[in-house]
């Protein structure tokens, strides 16, 4: 067989996979539509081999995850999957469908246009689904507590103090209705609270348990001897950033967490917006959180003093070092006229900054211990 490549586009759903094929020189050709099962993927695939002699497949990133990819990779071809928000489109293609998604990826992955997505491994793509799984969960006790005060606030019911106190729960405990129907739905909601909490806590302590047999459990121990990151956050992102070795520097992780200013620039005029918003959501969301506890001044609580216990010195000297910069570039803001949501928001750009130089130190300190055959 003569020495050829082949691209391969697929856009897949969960009952088929449209399949389009471009060779290095030629136009891209329908090669048909497949049921998404790994045997009749195995049979496409050795049909496609027979026309060249190396593939090189791509599909975008969705809601059928990585099964695909990871077959593709044990048959030993080539497999890209590629960011949606990414894929170049032509602004007067008004026309969308299966086959012409097909060999459009086929036509870019040849000309190299496609960017790809990080591919989690098995065991690292389980523990991501277990910190989203309590992400989910927080979000259902969020939306219930939501509900219940709307439903006194409804009947005339108002706490005036801090919500969801002892104090809160015991006064809580207290109402009573006069018609039984909304007995019954004030127990309900609070109900659904209650198992939300319960749910929460349960998740959080397999969260625990699962830290020691993951391979970024040094890295998680790192971050944690930040202040504002406990092990939830800690988790979030190293589940969701993975190996911090693959971004090249800071900057490149501040855009994919989408922490970076828009910009509309033309000729000699610069227009810069707000953040991108364009990269991981929850990542996004955790780093603004825990940038808010910069506003305080540096110091090493007891409880942070035994958070970051098992993390080498100068990890530690990294998390100290950016307490006192943040600090400072958060006053500095405010006192410019900043408001306090925009200085917390570029506090956590650079706070990612720092979240990737434990992440390099990291990776040194296991390299070393590795090579010492620790």
């Amino acid at each position: 067989m003569k020495q050829s490549t082949g691209f391969v586009g697929l856009d897949v759903h969960k009952d088929s996979i449209s399949v389009a094929l471009v060779s290095a020189e030629g136009d891209a050709v329908e090669v048909g539509q497949f049921e998404n099962t790994p045997t009749v993927v195995q049979k496409m695939v050795l049909r496609l081999t027979r026309m060249h002699s190396s593939l090189s497949f791509a599909y975008e990133a969705g809601p059928c995850g990585y099964g695909l990819y990871r077959q593709l990779k044990e048959m030993g071809h080539e497999c890209l999957v590629a960011a949606p928000s990414l894929i170049p489109k032509r602004p007067g293609d008004r026309i969308k469908t299966d086959r012409r998604d097909a060999m459009s990826l086929a036509r870019l992955l040849r000309m190299g246009e496609l960017t790809a997505v990080w591919v989690p491994d098995p065991h690292h793509e389980a523990v991501r689904d277990l910190v989203r799984c309590r992400d989910d969960f927080k979000q259902v006790q969020r939306r219930c507590r939501q509900r219940l005060c709307g439903f006194l606030l409804r009947h005339g019911r108002h706490y005036d103090k801090n919500r969801w106190t002892q104090e809160h729960r015991r006064w809580l405990t207290s109402q009573q209705f006069d018609h039984q129907e909304l007995q019954k739905v004030f127990d309900h909601y609070l109900y659904g609270i209650i198992e939300a909490e319960e749910r929460v806590a349960q998740l959080e302590r397999e969260m625990a348990e699962t830290l020691d047999s993951w391979s970024l459990a040094p890295l998680v121990r790192g971050l944690m001897a930040m202040r504002g990151i406990k092990l939830v956050t800690a988790m979030t992102l190293a589940s969701e950033l993975g190996d911090l070795s693959r971004f090249g520097r800071p900057g490149y992780l501040m855009s994919f967490v989408g922490l970076v200013a828009s910009e509309r620039s033309s000729g000699q005029t610069r227009r810069q917006g707000g953040i991108t918003k364009s990269g991981n959501r929850h990542v996004r969301r955790v780093i603004i959180e825990s940038a808010w506890s910069y506003r305080h001044k540096p110091c090493l609580s007891v409880s942070l003093r035994a958070r970051g216990k098992d993390a080498s010195e100068a990890v530690r000297a990294i998390a100290w070092k950016a307490q006192k910069r943040l600090h400072k570039r958060y006053h500095r803001l405010t006192s410019l006229g900043k408001a306090a949501q925009v200085a917390v928001t570029a506090v956590a750009r650079e706070e990612m900054g720092f979240i990737w130089a434990i992440g390099r130190q990291v990776m040194q300190e296991q390299k070393a211990l590795a090579e010492a055959g620790v």
